[in-house]
């Protein structure tokens, strides 16, 4: 491991560990021999100056941003000059702001950590459309210049030897962030074998702050990253207790008495964690990208809070462990401050989640009034929480050449369909609700009459294809008819691409039974004929099934069939049978009126978190080329189509 651009850090590795502790054995005698050794608590360790002080440490952190690189509009309530609550739009989030939150947050404070808590790569067109893979990230990463970034499961999705590329771009320049994982072991042929890679992962480092050495430990979630993530083979992932708990003794055993877990194992999974672990003292979190703050942020409609920041728990030896989390895509910035007392144990933690927005305010797509700005900018203020932040210049150069990268692709011709693929969200004939969606063409071929849109069936079987192809398999996949937005025909632009999936959804799966299976059906249904609305009719990707909307509530789909990909055949849904179910987060927890999704518990439920167009557009470069080398898009087989019949 380099040095850090910080002259105080540097890294241990566990073979520098083992000689390391020798010398700290010899101190302490030499220590003893004077009558100079500094009593101290034995199960917490101790300073390795022998001098017992108290630190005020300042960890400013991010986690689970996913190649969310460029700013975003975003709708929040605030009162206006009258006093009334409004919907306000303004730009937020964008990693030049996160630049400026951590230079800002940094200033005039000796004692600070900046950590990143994993998965920095994925789910934008900026990882894998602009330069090599993940490259924009590791260089907007390196304005920050992070002291430690641990492995999250989402940095294995291409496999070990485009994980080693990438920390190689991460370490191109000054910047030398340590890269952190415990529990991982990298196979014998892996490129992140110790052996060989250029950038080593270690299980730990320790850096110094006020003259006090701190240990920071990562844990990368390990089941998950194993079955819906691509790790070579023989790379392995040990339990993360086990793992922990190992590089924490060892810290102690080299006198460090101040640990931070730098976890990407979820928030439920740390505060488990805490209450099994001895020596933790703070984690830092990622993975279940959890809002963490005041109810206020419901107030301001940025999010629901499942929990306070700077939450205070108690770890096995019952002292105090700090718990953050800055729930995701470079939105939230967080800041939290940790006092020791002189035996390296936690005194008190408080802290801020700062939500990162500008101050280009619109109502109804008008700037505001001056006395309107007036009244934001106290409440902003009094919020302690919304932080109005720009964007940091040079930080907006160096996004700037991926920005245009991603521009160039997204006008880059990706396929070519030379038969319109119609869209319908409701099957049905002249006079049903939906039947004008699609044009005279369309409707004139009949079969979205009896099967309904392609475009929204093509969606859906493509989450089905890339997901047993790159994220852990799926035997079934759901798309609402609503969230497919336009037909496709002619050259197909990567634009073009983005308007059918605008709404940038994240991809979960789900472990569901068969009758769960049949219950979401029916709820897509009711949803549509019980309100009124087009938008939840149900498509899927190998799951079929008849309707007849003129049935009672619950009884209006029929003859559910999975498809068998060995056998290329269709066999019976069985009740009792377990399927592994691709859908968007929003449907998985209860968007569009699936409400058997949002009851599936959380050992059931595993966020993929790759982006639905992302999906969507790989599936389309899988496809059979033509002469020009562009993939041909066709509307599917009819049989692969979920509603196999269509009665109103």
């Amino acid at each position: 491991m380099g040095l850090s651009k910080d002259p105080q850090q540097h890294t241990t590795s566990r073979s520098q560990a083992k000689s390391a502790r020798l010398a700290t054995y010899t101190i302490a005698v030499w220590a003893i021999t004077l009558g100079m050794l500094t009593a101290c608590d034995s199960s917490h360790g101790s300073n390795d100056s022998g001098v017992s002080e108290s630190l005020d440490l300042t960890i400013l952190h991010i986690n689970d941003h996913h190649s969310h690189l460029e700013e975003k509009s975003i709708v929040m309530r605030l009162l206006n000059a009258a006093g009334e609550p409004i919907d306000v739009t303004v730009s937020a989030g964008g990693f030049p702001r996160v630049v400026t939150a951590f230079r800002q947050l940094s200033q005039d404070r000796d004692n600070t950590l900046k950590l990143h808590a994993g998965d920095a790569l994925t789910g934008t067109l900026y990882f894998n459309r602009a330069g090599e893979l993940g490259e924009a990230d590791a260089a907007l990463m390196n304005e920050v210049c992070f002291d430690a970034f641990t492995l999250g499961n989402h940095e294995f999705d291409k496999g070990d030897a485009v994980l080693a590329n990438w920390l190689q771009l991460l370490h191109s320049g000054e910047c030398r962030t340590a890269v952190l994982s415990a529990n991982v072991q990298f196979g014998a042929n892996s490129a992140l074998h110790p052996d060989r890679t250029p950038v080593a992962v270690q299980p730990y480092t320790i850096v110094e702050r006020g003259g006090q050495q701190i240990g920071i430990v990562g844990l990368t979630i390990a089941e998950k990253t194993k079955i819906s993530s691509r790790p070579d083979p023989d790379t392995h992932f040990e339990k993360e207790f086990t793992a922990a708990q190992r590089a924490i003794d060892e810290l102690q055993e080299l006198g460090v008495n101040k640990v931070v877990l730098l976890s990407h194992i979820g928030y439920q999974n740390d505060k488990t964690l805490v209450a099994e672990l001895s020596g933790v003292d703070v984690v830092i979190g990622g993975d279940s990208h959890s809002l963490l703050g005041p109810e206020a942020l419901s107030t301001y409609a940025i999010g629901t809070p499942v929990g306070p920041y700077a939450e205070t728990l108690t770890n096995r030896d019952g002292d105090l462990v700090c718990i953050a989390q800055a729930w995701e895509y470079g939105q939230v910035v967080g800041e939290l401050h940790v006092s020791f007392d002189s035996n390296g144990r936690v005194s008190a933690c408080t802290g801020t989640p700062h939500v990162l927005i500008g101050d280009d305010f619109k109502i109804n797509a008008k700037p505001v009034s001056e006395a309107d700005y007036a009244a934001f900018a106290t409440e902003i203020d009094r919020s302690a929480v919304l932080r109005v932040t720009p964007p940091d210049s040079r930080a907006l150069a160096v996004l700037q050449p991926y920005k245009d990268g991603v521009e160039i692709y997204r006008e880059t011709v990706v396929a070519h369909a030379p038969t319109e693929l119609c869209s319908r969200r409701i099957p049905g004939g002249p006079g049903t609700p939906d039947y004008g969606r699609s044009g005279p063409n369309c409707n004139a071929r009949g079969h979205v009459n009896i099967h309904g849109g392609d475009i929204q069936q093509l969606v859906a079987h493509a989450y089905l294809e890339v997901a047993d192809q790159h994220y852990g398999g799926a035997d079934i996949s759901l798309q609402s008819a609503g969230g497919v937005r336009i037909p496709l025909e002619g050259a197909v632009t990567a634009a073009n691409v983005l308007e059918v999936l605008p709404f940038d959804g994240q991809l979960w799966r789900l472990v569901i039974t068969g009758a769960e299976a049949r219950t979401m059906i029916e709820e897509g249904l009711e949803a549509v004929i019980g309100g009124q609305s087009s938008g939840p009719y149900p498509y899927a990707g190998g799951l079929r099934w008849d309707v007849d909307i003129r049935k009672p509530k619950g009884q209006r789909a029929s003859n559910f069939e999975v498809y068998h990909r060995a056998s290329n055949s269709w066999l019976p849904l069985e009740d009792e049978r377990e399927y592994r179910l691709f859908a968007l987060s929003f449907n998985a927890t209860g968007g569009d009126g699936y409400t058997t999704l949002a009851d599936v518990p959380p050992e059931r439920r595993l966020d993929v978190g790759v982006q639905d167009v992302d999906v969507l557009l790989t599936y389309i470069e899988s496809l059979p080329k033509g002469q020009d080398g562009v993939p041909i898009l066709l509307p599917l087989d009819t049989s692969f189509y979920s509603t196999k019949s269509f009665a109103y």
